[in-house]
């Protein structure tokens, strides 16, 4: 693909305004100057630094962020800043989304993507993603809620009850749950039933896949591989 394509691909402007950028000398290809808007470059892989802004380029963005409370995970937030405000501006103009949704109030693991299948993939209830929150709860957790948090617990508008994938106490107001399902305010819903409240919620790994603790919150880091095959199915 020719450069002048492969930026405006990546979200830094219109081809036009790509091929400028190029002709004035503010485009290095991996860490060689390149002035030729019409020079060609395969898009995996390639080290690109425009304007000063250093960027990988790929022809799908896949992505982790470590969520913040005060944020929605909307492009159109009602109450609270938008988690998107969080990513650089050619993310946002490739118009990547995030792969579900945490509440406002809700912190950690979050994936965002360009890939429509993808998303798809991962969101689909045939799936069954396990996702594992880390929960803080108002009153001390006994063995009886997490006994009932295994075995299933009933919610208002659910025929069934719903059972955690997996449930233990990490300490005395403290819950490591593992979920198949993506129900609204499920967590919060299902310690509710059992007994207790939830005061904070973390959602620590999706899949295999785990948040980096390195990775501070509002920050994000790009998925490698390896990290997309954790995803995967076992």
């Amino acid at each position: 693909m020719t450069l002048d394509r492969i930026l405006q691909s990546q979200g830094f402007g219109t081809r036009r305004y790509c091929g400028d950028l190029i002709a004035a000398g503010l485009v290095e290809v991996n860490g060689e100057l390149c002035d030729d808007p019409r020079a060609n470059f395969e898009v995996d892989g390639l080290r690109l630094t425009v304007d000063g802004e250093e960027w990988l380029a790929c022809t799908k963005a896949y992505l982790m962020l470590n969520k913040p409370t005060g944020y929605e995970c909307s492009q159109r937030p009602r109450h609270h800043p938008s988690v998107y405000t969080l990513l650089p501006v050619p993310l946002r103009l490739r118009e990547v989304q995030a792969v579900g949704r945490l509440d406002h109030d809700t912190t950690g693991l979050l994936l965002l993507t360009d890939d429509g299948q993808f998303i798809h993939a991962q969101t689909s209830p045939k799936r069954k993603v396990p996702k594992v929150y880390e929960v803080t709860t108002a009153e001390p957790v006994t063995e009886a809620q997490v006994e009932a948090l295994r075995t299933g617990v009933k919610l208002d508008d659910e025929p069934a009850p719903l059972a955690a994938e997996g449930c233990e106490a990490t300490g005395e107001r403290s819950l490591r749950l593992t979920l198949l399902q993506g129900k609204y305010h499920q967590v919060k819903r299902m310690v509710a039933a059992a007994g207790n409240h939830v005061e904070a919620l973390h959602r620590s790994a999706i899949g295999r896949l785990v948040l980096e603790p390195t990775l501070a919150p509002g920050e994000w880091r790009w998925l490698t591989a390896e990290d997309l095959a954790a995803l995967l199915p076992e």
